[in-house]
Parts: structure tokens; sequence; C-alpha cells
């Protein structure tokens, strides 16, 4: 791929990662509980820290697609770096995917009689649906470099 190329995915990666970053500072402040209750308050619920805490998956994963990337842009895609990335890829999506199904059920279960969770339900549907879909394309992709990587150690032997 050409150099322009890489930069510009890297460029989105770190565009993605700022996003959410806002999106996680500025979104506790919108919500409904969030207007009678003082800033130290509404950082501490569990249910945001949880969300933090589980953010963190996230932001590993977008950091080992950065790494891949600056794999493929210096050339070194069939190396046993970007094998481990796109491992580190897989495992950071079932996490994220395990975590999410885990918020689900303790709202789905705990929560207030007067509430509709069924916004948040469909989310976490969609979003588990997403982080699954990502692994298993990490694992396929993986699966791939890895049996790449192997023809080419078992040619460099034979010649």
């Amino acid at each position: 791929m050409k150099r322009i190329s890489i930069l510009f995915l890297q460029a989105a990666v770190v565009l993605i990662g700022i996003a959410a970053l806002v999106i996680m500072i500025r979104l506790p402040l919108t919500e409904g509980r969030a207007k009678n209750l003082d800033l130290f308050s509404i950082y501490a619920d569990p249910f945001i820290l949880y969300g933090y805490a589980s953010s963190i998956a996230f932001f590993v994963a977008l950091y080992k697609a950065y790494k891949l990337l600056g794999y493929i842009g210096q050339n070194k895609v069939f190396s046993p770096g970007a094998v481990g990335a796109l491992k580190s890829i897989k495992y950071c999506a079932l996490v994220l995917s395990a975590l999410i199904v885990a918020a689900g059920i303790f709202i789905r279960v705990l929560h207030s009689k007067e509430d509709d969770p069924a916004g948040f339900l469909a989310i976490c549907i969609v979003t588990t649906f997403v982080a699954v879909v990502v692994a298993t394309a990490a694992a396929i992709f993986q699966k791939i470099l890895q049996n790449a990587i192997d023809m080419k150690s078992e040619n460099d032997l034979t010649i």
C-alpha cells in the first residue's frame, strides 16, 4: 500500500480514539440523572466506572490496529508482530463483547421498574455483534497470515 494510505488509516484510528474519549467524558454530563449531581458523583457512578474500565479493551485494540498499520507501512506484514497484533485485537474484541453482554444482563435484571431498558439493550446487542464480527475477522486474518508466514519460512528452508 502507498504510504499516504497507511497514514490516512492511522489518522482515522487516532480520530476514532479521540472521538471515543470525548464521548466518554461528555456523555455522563448530559445523562438525565446528572442534572442534579455534582461532578464527583457523576463520574463516581459504578456503571460509569464500569464503562471506563471496559473501554480499556477498546483502546488496546485501537493501539494494536495502529501498530498493525505501522507493520503494513514498513512492509512487515508477514511478521510475528503482525500476527501478535491481530491476536491481541481478537482477544480485545472478545473481552469487549463479554463485558457488553454483562452490562446488558445487569441492566436487564436490575433496572428500575419505571425505566424501559429496551434502547440500552438494543445498543448492547448491536455493539456485541460488531465486536464479535471484528473478533472473527481478526481470527481469520491471523490464521491466514500465520499460514503465509509458515509457508514462507518453509520455502526459505528449502532454498
